[in-house]
């Protein structure tokens, strides 16, 4: 055999062999690609995404679109060619697992952690579209999460509304950490709270809650990353009474990041006019019950994905900003908002069709 032909076949031989090996050796990576976007003034699976009873409402027009990002599971164990492949690819991105599993979180922590988180930024949603309304909203601190193995188990649970710790009345979900971090590992610590059985009843009653309970709890140390600490083993959150029904429906999504989108939703069916004056808006970002606005993951395929559908502009969070301006998929204006505020000032800029001082993303922003 030519020495030529027998090098070639040794080197497709050898190319073979490494292609085969790359199918089968495991990386420790993941892949995030462009997901759903869905329009919040707009129907999914046959029903609006947004439904207001009790409240006069208004026509819309145009979109506000909420943008997602698809994620291999937490088990799927990626090989070396789809990663080398993913890398090559504009639509996708490759992140090490770590990134979207952290802590070893199994498929069924991770989903139940982004319902969670999906739950609460549809409340803050409501609260921020509201206030910005003026219309008023009774909010209080309730146990969000307990512990399983932590001091609190079986003393306090989810639902549970926070009058005090200490005596000390509690007004914010911050002010319950700070009253039990007073303590020591192993001392006392006295709640003050509603039932959340009780709560419930009073909600549905129109009442207000006649039974509280002081509950008693032995702190322990913490046993996380930060500074040693005394904990009972609960996370603190906020609940609200709102006074007519906003509905939000969306399943098959999670996570938080939807929060500013479903509140510009809210603001528009709410008032006359349009938000969008007819335009394809999409956009990304969590919100807290003030209207600030957060940074999400996965900006890049949310812009990708948002352009794919149509959208003209983009409200980004500011601190995506930078990230998103790196790659700008053609057509598509990333619009810089900090609140809901911003965002509304955008938008009026939008429909009027006057941009030219809109409040552009930059790689520097």
């Amino acid at each position: 055999m030519p020495r030529r032909t027998s090098t070639m076949l040794a080197s497709t031989l050898i190319l073979i062999a490494l292609l085969c090996a790359g199918v089968f050796i495991p990386v420790p990576y993941a892949e995030m690609s462009p997901g759903p976007t869905v329009n919040t003034l707009g129907d999914h699976d046959g029903e609006p995404v947004l439904h207001i009873s009790g409240r006069k409402t208004y026509g819309t027009s145009g979109h506000l679109n909420m943008t997602t990002v698809r994620v291999t599971s937490a088990d799927y164990r990626m090989n070396l060619v789809e990663a080398v492949y993913g890398w090559l690819a504009h639509d996708n991105k490759v992140v090490p697992r770590e990134t979207l599993y952290p802590d070893g979180k199994t498929e069924e922590q991770s989903t139940q952690e982004n319902a969670e988180e999906f739950s609460q930024s549809q409340e803050s949603a409501k609260v921020a579209a509201l206030k910005e309304l003026d219309v008023p909203v009774k909010s209080w601190v309730i146990v969000s999460t307990v512990v399983k193995g932590s001091p609190a188990q079986g003393k306090l649970h989810a639902g549970d509304v926070i009058k005090a710790v200490d005596g000390t009345a509690v007004k914010e979900p911050a002010d319950v950490a700070e009253l039990v971090t007073k303590h020591k590992p192993g001392q006392k610590v006295v709640f003050t709270i509603v039932p959340a059985k009780e709560q419930a009843a009073a909600e549905k009653e129109k009442r207000t809650p006649t039974k509280t309970e002081k509950v008693t709890i032995t702190t322990t140390t913490s046993d996380d990353t930060g500074r040693k600490r005394a904990i009972v083993g609960i996370s603190a959150g906020t609940d609200h009474t709102f006074p007519f029904t906003i509905d939000i429906k969306l399943a098959d999504v999670g996570g938080p990041s939807a929060g500013l989108m479903f509140a510009l939703g809210i603001y528009d069916k709410l008032t006359p006019g349009s938000l969008t004056g007819g335009k394809f808006v999409a956009g990304t970002g969590t919100i807290d019950d003030s209207g600030k606005v957060g940074p999400i993951g996965g900006i890049e395929m949310k812009t990708v994905g948002a352009r794919a559908k149509g959208a003209q502009y983009f409200l980004t969070p500011a601190d995506n900003c930078a990230a998103a301006a790196t790659d700008t998929p053609s057509g598509l204006t990333l619009v810089k908002v900090n609140t809901i505020d911003d965002a509304l000032n955008a938008l009026k800029d939008i429909r009027s069709g006057d941009t030219a001082d809109l409040p552009k993303c930059t790689t520097k922003s």
